[in-house]
Parts: C-alpha cells; sequence; structure tokens
C-alpha cells in the first residue's frame, strides 16, 4: 500500500510543478484536465498523512511494550496499538477506492432527456413526475437545472423534456440514470381501478465542451418555424423555433423555448454537441462491455432499470438487486440511496480489476 502511495506522491508532486507553469494556465483545455486531477491527488495525499501517522503511532506504541519498563507507559501503549490497528482497515479500504482510475467525464455537467414511452397519456405523466424527480434532487444537491426543449403531454406531463444539469461532478451520479424506467399504478385516466404498465426512457448525456467536439458550420443544416404549445396551438408567430440537423449522422437537436432565435439555437447547439459526444462515448463504453461485464455503466440504454409500483409503494432498482419500500420520497427526489449503492456497485467492480495492483 505505501508503495504505491509513493507512487501517487511523485506524480502529486508533478502535477503541483505543472499546474503553475504559464503554458499550461494559458491552455485552457490542459488546464481544467490538471487543476482536476491536483485536487483528485490532494484528496489521496490528506488520507495519505493519516495512513503514515497511524503507521508510525503503531510502531512507536509496539516500540514501548517491547521495552516494558514503564507499566504506566506501557498500558497506554497497548490502547493506543489497539485503537490505531483498528483504524487501519477502514482507512485502507478508503485508500482502495480512492486510487480507483477516476472516469474524465464524470466531472462534467449532463443533458438529461426524458421521453414518454409505451403507455400513452400515462406514459407523459409518469415523465413529468420523473422530472420533478430529478429537479429536487439536484436541487437537494445544489445543481443548477435549465430547460432546453419541451414538449407537452395533452393530459399532462411531457411526451418529451430535455435539461441540463450544472454543478461538481454531476454526470458521475446521474450517469446510472440512463435506461428504460418502469411505473405500474392506476392511472388517473383509468375508471376500472386496474394497474396499468406505463415507461419512460431518459438518456444521460455528458455535456459536450466546444474543444470535445468539432462542429463544421458546413455539416450542419438549420431549420426556422413557428413554436407551438400542447394541441398544436401557436406560441407565437415569430420563427424564434430552431431545429439542427447534423448531416453526416442523421443527428437533430431542436429547441423552441427561449422567445430569441439566437438563444434557441445557441441551446440546440449545446444539445447536438452532447450527442455527437455522447455517441461516441458509447462506441467506448461498448468497447469497454467487451472487457468487462459491467452492471450499472453498459452502453445499453434500452435496459430495463427500475420499476416504481405504486401499489406497493416498491421501488427495485433491477441491475443490482435493489428494492426499497419509499416510493413517495423516491418519488419526490431522495434518490440518493440509490445512487450510492450504484456507485458502490461500480466501484467494487472497478477494484477487483485492480486486482494485485494494490
Amino acid at each position: 500500500m505505501l508503495d504505491k502511495l509513493q507512487i501517487i506522491k511523485q506524480r502529486f508532486d508533478e502535477v503541483s510543478d505543472l499546474i503553475i507553469q504559464p503554458d499550461i494556465i494559458s491552455d485552457q483545455k490542459r488546464y481544467i484536465k490538471i487543476n482536476k486531477e491536483y485536487k483528485d491527488l490532494s484528496a489521496v495525499m490528506k488520507v495519505k498523512e493519516q495512513y503514515e501517522s497511524l503507521l508510525e503511532n503503531i510502531a512507536e506504541a509496539k516500540e514501548i511494550i517491547s521495552d516494558g519498563s514503564d507499566p504506566e507507559m506501557t498500558e497506554m501503549a497497548k490502547m493506543e496499538l489497539d485503537e490505531a490497528s483498528a483504524q487501519i482497515p477502514e482507512l485502507e479500504e478508503k485508500i482502495k477506492f480512492m486510487l480507483i482510475p477516476k472516469d474524465p467525464e464524470d466531472a462534467k455537467n449532463v443533458i438529461v432527456e426524458i421521453r414518454a414511452g409505451t403507455g400513452g397519456d400515462e406514459a407523459s405523466i409518469f415523465a413529468g413526475d420523473l422530472y420533478r424527480m430529478y429537479t429536487k434532487y439536484c436541487s437537494d444537491r445544489g445543481w443548477k437545472t435549465e430547460v432546453e426543449d419541451i414538449s407537452e403531454g395533452t393530459s399532462g406531463g411531457f411526451k418529451e423534456i430535455i435539461f441540463s444539469v450544472t454543478g461538481p461532478d454531476v454526470y458521475g451520479d446521474l450517469k446510472f440514470e440512463s435506461g428504460v424506467h418502469r411505473v405500474q399504478r392506476v392511472p388517473q385516466t383509468e375508471t376500472q381501478g386496474r394497474v396499468h404498465t406505463s415507461a419512460a426512457t431518459v438518456m444521460v448525456l455528458p455535456e459536450a465542451e466546444e474543444f470535445d467536439v468539432e462542429l463544421k458550420t458546413s455539416d450542419i443544416r438549420v431549420d426556422y418555424y413557428c413554436s407551438s404549445g400542447p394541441g398544436g396551438q401557436s406560441v407565437n408567430t415569430t420563427y424564434s423555433a430552431v431545429r439542427l440537423t447534423h448531416v453526416p449522422t442523421g443527428l437533430v437537436a431542436q429547441c423552441q423555448d427561449q422567445k430569441s432565435q439566437h438563444k434557441n439555437k445557441d441551446k440546440a447547439m449545446k444539445v447536438l454537441r452532447s450527442r455527437l459526444y455522447e455517441q461516441e462515448l458509447e462506441k467506448k463504453l461498448a468497447a469497454d462491455s467487451e472487457k468487462r461485464n459491467s452492471l450499472v455503466a453498459s452502453g445499453d440504454r434500452s435496459a430495463k432499470i427500475r420499476t416504481y409500483n405504486y401499489p406497493q409503494g416498491r421501488v427495485t432498482e433491477h441491475r443490482i438487486g435493489l428494492t426499497l419500500y419509499d416510493l413517495s420520497n423516491v418519488i419526490n427526489g431522495d434518490i440518493h440511496k440509490i445512487v450510492e449503492e450504484l456507485k458502490l456497485a461500480e466501484n467494487t467492480e472497478k477494484l477487483k480489476e485492480l486486482g494485485e495492483m494494490l
């Protein structure tokens, strides 16, 4: 463990020197990357100091005990030895998890897309429930959310809603939400009281910076049209809504949320850039999944990941077999436990891969 920590210390010293170099500071992309690594390594260094301090305490205590000339000091040393020895396993486990290579995507902001699936009006209502769940969770985390595009359902909720989330390490927590979410409940439109199953699809895309994806103006077709509300009613009569088509891939992004054509175009461009970036990321995930069978972070976005059962007040996270009888709190934004369990499952998997390296 100490040998591994010494290697990390060497890298920390290198990064500490790099972060003050003028050529790094002037290169925004490199500086952001180096600064993130510096913060991560700083956290490891603090734990390293704690670990080394405990080892020193253990060595000193053993020395006093082996001497045995002062009974009172020997008794105190035994107590200190027991206390320090008890802390070592927990600290070593913490260090192991900290040494797991960080996914560079985890620090990114995200674009979240929620689409109503099977179930008609009830699926749109459920998509609205998921949107509220995520915005409340984001609020709890101190993250900022902003709607990018919206298509309302005819009986409430949304046929589709796209929103961005800004804050520290957003993708690292929300990436697990991509997939099909199912709801089992009696719809508002059901007169016989029968339980129906509906679904909505969630996509979480890491928000791409301009230097992550090269977008050529010549590859983008821009269409302007009048924005419209539910039922096709006109929201305004100016051509403020914008649709962008990336001709080489066929990917489309649109926005009609703002009254300004310029703002709608900027928002649509942000979504398009993230979709292109996510497409490349999905290829990488598919390649990674050939190397390891990941439970929670595979490239399969069509998998059923979670069921919200209202009659039983139950939420089931299918990927890790987690069941919580706390539906009312979960749907009101308290998904912290689910997220933490998914992160733990992924990190445990990564830890197995590291094997003898630690």
